[in-house]
C-alpha cells in the first residue's frame, strides 16, 4: 500500500500538469466553438431557405454519424494528403468542436421546438419583434431546457479528449500510458487517471448543477 502511495505522490504532478496544459484548455476551447457552431447550425436547422436547412442537417448527420477517433484520424493524417495540413493541436479542436457542436445544435433545435407555439403567438399579439421574442420568449426557456443535455455533451467532450493521444498530444492519459509503461504498473497508473478524470467531472457536474438553478431562479423571477 505504501509503494501504490508512492508512486501515486510521484506521478501526480505529471498528471496534473498534463490535464492544465492539455486536457482542460482543449475542452474548453473545443465547447466554447461548438456551442457556437451548435447556435449557427440550430439558426440554420429553423430557418425558411431549404438549402440552408439542408447544409445544417447534412453536417449534424455526418457528425453524429460517424466516431470522433475517425474524424481526429482524417483531419490529422487524411488531410495532407489534399496537401491540408494541421497541427496535433489544431486538428483535436476542430475535431471536437465540430462534432460536439452536432449534438449541440440538436440539443438546441429540440429545446426550440419545445416551447409551446401559444406562447409565440402570445408574443406576436404583443406585437415583440424577431429580437424581443428571442430574448423575452425563447432563449431564457430553451436555454434552460438545454442545459442539462449541454452540460453532458461538455462532460462528454472532456473524458473524449482521451482520444488526442492518437495523433501525437500528451494528455492526462497518455501520460499515464507512459508512466505506466515504465513502471509496470498499469493497475495503479490507470486507476489514478480515473481519478482525475471523476474529479474533473465532479467539479463539472457541480458547476451544472449550480447553473441549472440560477437558470431557474431567472425564469421564476422573469416570469413573477
Amino acid at each position: 500500500m505504501t509503494d501504490l502511495l508512492n508512486l501515486w505522490g510521484e506521478s501526480l504532478p505529471q498528471l496534473l500538469l498534463a490535464t492544465l496544459k492539455v486536457t482542460i484548455p482543449l475542452s474548453a476551447v473545443a465547447f466554447a466553438l461548438a456551442l457556437l457552431i451548435a447556435v449557427l447550425a440550430t439558426a440554420m436547422r429553423l430557418s425558411r431557405v431549404a438549402p440552408l436547412r439542408w447544409i445544417s442537417a447534412v453536417y449534424v448527420w455526418l457528425f453524429r454519424g460517424t466516431p470522433i477517433l475517425v474524424q481526429l484520424f482524417i483531419i490529422f493524417y487524411g488531410l495532407p494528403a489534399i496537401g491540408v495540413t494541421f497541427s496535433a493541436w489544431t486538428s483535436a479542436i476542430i475535431a471536437f468542436s465540430l462534432n460536439t457542436g452536432a449534438y449541440a445544435a440538436e440539443t438546441l433545435r429540440a429545446a426550440v421546438h419545445s416551447i409551446p407555439r401559444g406562447q409565440l403567438e402570445a408574443a406576436r399579439t404583443l406585437n415583440y419583434t424577431g429580437p424581443q421574442m428571442l430574448r423575452h420568449v425563447i432563449a431564457p426557456q430553451a436555454l434552460r431546457i438545454a442545459l442539462p443535455p449541454l452540460g453532458n455533451d461538455l462532460i462528454d467532450l472532456v473524458k473524449g479528449t482521451s482520444l488526442v493521444m492518437v495523433i501525437t498530444l500528451s494528455d492526462v492519459f497518455q501520460v499515464g500510458r507512459q508512466i505506466a509503461a515504465t513502471t509496470f504498473q498499469p493497475l495503479a497508473l490507470y486507476t489514478e487517471v480515473a481519478l482525475v478524470y471523476l474529479v474533473i467531472f465532479t467539479v463539472l457536474s457541480w458547476i451544472q448543477s449550480r447553473v441549472e438553478r440560477a437558470s431557474n431562479r431567472y425564469l421564476r423571477s422573469s416570469n413573477a
